[in-house]
């Protein structure tokens, strides 16, 4: 069992919004604990976006219980007449991820003792408050998350793993089964990536220099995923139709697969610069022949296509081969990215791997 760094705050916020309860004297430090619990979140950009929006709840929900509360008098009737309208209008103010703290804070004032009800009421919105503060200095504070190089790593490991199925593909050295497997584990690794490119994206930076080199990597980043997907399509292709590639002509299956290998080499070069162990990726070259390699691969298709009469399997062939096409392009815009990123950029600005 891993125990990530979001464990841990979630520890340390709940321990913080007790003690704090305690060492002011509310009476129910629990429901500042419990409230700590729902305000931890995954990044620090996310965090203030949080705290802003569970304060404006909470003092949506002390406002109308302690009225409510006042007026008819505290009771289960009231709390869900209550309830009703705090939902409502938490739903009218776009902050439906605030109903469940704002509730806590409806229950927990409605449930106050009648004696010096505005005296109960205060302290448990107070603790409220407490634990949603509390989850924000945690997150600030402790385990900062390092999103950039969690995304390249996850990037490289990921791409490394389509790369290794595909090269392995080419030379009919797999197993059906098992890669069908593994194309679907790589599907799932890749909206896991997505989801982390867009935390990365809410991450803010504060300085102007610092924003405008984080834009150019967000470019960057965005368009590596891209391709790694492009890289995940083709695989997928020629999984489906390994056999009929392996029916091929010999020049034709020859001049295939080396326009694949050729692009994986590319890529892998591309992977080595964008983690700083190779100083560029210098594919120049390679790119060239790849594109002479792409002319060949269409004459010698379109040979093929007219002197045999399976249209179904040709037709899908052409997939295939416009998939690899497309998986070049990118190639070739993602290496231009890369470049242009270390040629404009100091050390200051290197990528945090």
């Amino acid at each position: 069992m891993k125990l990530g760094a979001r464990i841990f705050k979630t520890g340390i916020a709940i321990t913080l919004a007790l003690w704090i309860a305690q060492l002011i004297g509310i009476p129910n430090p629990l429901l500042a604990g419990i409230v700590a619990i729902f305000a931890i979140q995954p990044t620090i950009y996310r965090s203030f976006l949080t705290i802003i929006d569970q304060l404006q709840g909470n003092v949506i929900g002390a406002v109308l219980a302690t009225t409510f509360g006042l007026l008819f008098g505290p009771s289960p009737l009231v709390i869900g007449f209550t309830a009703l309208i705090v939902i409502t209008l938490n739903l009218k103010l776009k902050i439906e991820h605030t109903i469940p703290i704002t509730l806590v804070t409806v229950i927990a004032i409605l449930e106050s003792p009648g004696d010096n009800f505005l005296y109960y009421a205060a302290l448990r919105t107070s603790a409220v408050a407490i634990g949603v503060l509390s989850s924000f200095v945690v997150n600030f504070l402790f385990f900062p998350p390092k999103y950039e190089t969690k995304l390249i790593r996850t990037t490289v490991e990921t791409t490394e793993e389509i790369i290794k199925w595909t090269r392995h593909i080419t030379n009919h050295s797999t197993m059906h089964s098992v890669l069908k497997e593994d194309i679907e584990k790589l599907k799932e690794q890749m909206v896991d990536l997505e989801q982390l490119f867009m935390r990365y994206k809410e991450e803010r930076s504060y300085s102007k220099r610092a924003a405008f080199v984080k834009s150019r990597k967000l470019v960057l980043f965005r368009h590596s995923i891209s391709t790694s997907n492009r890289a995940l399509d083709l695989l997928q292709k020629v999984h489906r139709l390994e056999n009929e590639i392996h029916d091929l002509p010999e020049e034709m299956n020859r001049t295939f697969v080396k326009e694949i290998e050729d692009l994986l080499l590319i890529h892998e070069r591309i992977l080595l610069s964008l983690t700083g162990k190779i100083k560029s990726t210098k594919p120049r070259e390679i790119i060239e022949r790849s594109i002479l390699l792409k002319k060949d691969n269409i004459v010698t298709f379109l040979n093929h296509r007219k002197n045999h009469g399976d249209d179904t399997i040709n037709e899908s062939l052409m997939l295939v081969i416009a998939s690899v096409v497309d998986y070049r392009e990118h190639l070739e815009h993602m290496e231009i990215l890369l470049s242009s990123y270390q040629n404009y950029h100091t050390k200051n600005s290197e990528l945090k791997v």
